[in-house]
């Protein structure tokens, strides 16, 4: 029998790391799952006459929050408090579980979640009158900051499987997850890095290509799977889309030789496009900021818009439910199940074309940024 030294072991320091990074993520949101009847805090009148909002269904369905929302069974909703930090030039850093908000129906530390105005959705402070005296820095562990840590476990476990795969299979043909990723991994490079780049500085650009490709692809598959820990719309959240988009703009800004900003700021155009008003400059350094602009909205409309259809198809079920009675519901229901699952299987593709389109988008920055004089 062979004997492992567990002690020197990378496969063993890294399973170690990622089994942390579960117990962090777990700590997390798992101070306490509680359920809680909404109808203790409306009145009799007020949960009588609510009806199905199909509007705020949905927008609850794709945009982000404060706490992750299991179920709602009748009244009672079942749901897993996050992390709230934040902090106040009044009272400093105030660190505490999303539950004191009750669903965002009470007030906790003159902090509340704003369900109206120009500050929806976001917590802001009040003062002793309970009037709103501004927004306190929020640094808060948020639905989409726990979907991007259970993605990330999600790809070093993948990902350490595959290399130690590859390590132990050397020479030998790719079998299970190995063979399922390393034409991925050949693919962008054969087809997105070195066409874009060149076979010379594509190795430089290749890991950040990868890396990019694989954390959009999961996060877009993981925010189809309807089942915590997983459906977090983390590429869905334009926060996210921002700073992938700024990422490709800082390398491609760092690694730009002399001729890339030649071009930005003295291209070989007709004198009259430049002097006196210079025309092409500006249209050339609007360019400049517009690449990862285009590459933020693009992403983030895509995945909204798909999550958006299902919750549109699936809600048509309670409006006829209110409008018609529950037979109508019913009778509704068959359709509109299918045509979320067709949405969802279209999900699929298109969760592969913008993890390809972001990439292959990158990759044309980097090469026009490093591309020599000709």
């Amino acid at each position: 029998m062979t004997m492992v030294n567990l002690e020197s072991s990378p496969l063993n320091t890294t399973k170690r790391f990622v089994l942390l990074a579960v117990i962090f993520v777990l700590g997390l949101v798992s101070t306490n799952v509680y359920a809680e009847e909404n109808g203790s805090h409306e009145t009799g009148e007020e949960a009588h006459s609510s009806e199905f909002n199909a509007g705020k269904f949905v927008m609850e369905h794709v945009s982000d929050s404060f706490e992750w929302h299991i179920l709602t069974y009748g009244h009672t909703h079942v749901s897993i408090p996050l992390p709230i930090i934040l902090y106040s030039h009044n009272s400093g850093l105030n660190v505490f579980s999303s539950s004191k908000f009750h669903h965002g129906t009470e007030t906790y530390r003159n902090f509340r979640i704003e369900h109206e105005g120009e500050n929806e959705g976001k917590i802001v402070e009040l003062n002793q009158q309970g009037e709103v005296i501004g927004l306190p820095l929020d640094l808060s562990m948020t639905k989409a900051v726990i979907g991007i840590f259970v993605s990330v476990i999600v790809i070093l476990l993948v990902f350490l499987n595959v290399a130690k795969a590859a390590k132990k299979r050397s020479g030998e043909a790719p079998k299970g997850l190995q063979n399922l990723v390393e034409p991925i991994i050949l693919f962008i490079r054969d087809e997105v890095a070195i066409p874009a780049i060149g076979k010379d500085k594509s190795e430089k650009f290749l890991p950040f290509l990868l890396t990019l490709f694989f954390f959009i692809l999961i996060n877009n598959f993981l925010g189809l799977i309807p089942i915590f820990p997983f459906g977090a719309n983390v590429t869905g959240n334009i926060a996210v889309t921002m700073v992938l988009a700024l990422f490709t703009f800082v390398i491609t800004t760092i690694n730009a030789n002399k001729h890339y900003w030649k071009e930005i700021y003295n291209p070989d155009v007709p004198w009259w496009l430049k002097y006196p008003l210079p025309l092409m400059p500006i249209v050339e350094l609007t360019g400049v900021f517009t690449k990862p602009f285009v590459l933020m909205v693009r992403l983030f409309a895509n995945m909204m818009a798909g999550h958006m259809i299902v919750t549109v198809f699936v809600s048509l079920i309670f409006i006829f439910a209110n409008l018609k009675g529950p037979v109508a519901g019913g009778l509704v229901s068959p359709l509109s199940i299918a045509f979320s699952v067709f949405i969802l299987l279209l999900d699929v593709l298109v969760s592969f074309i913008q993890a390809y389109v972001f990439t292959l988008l990158s990759a044309l920055y980097f090469g026009m940024a490093t591309s020599e004089h000709h």
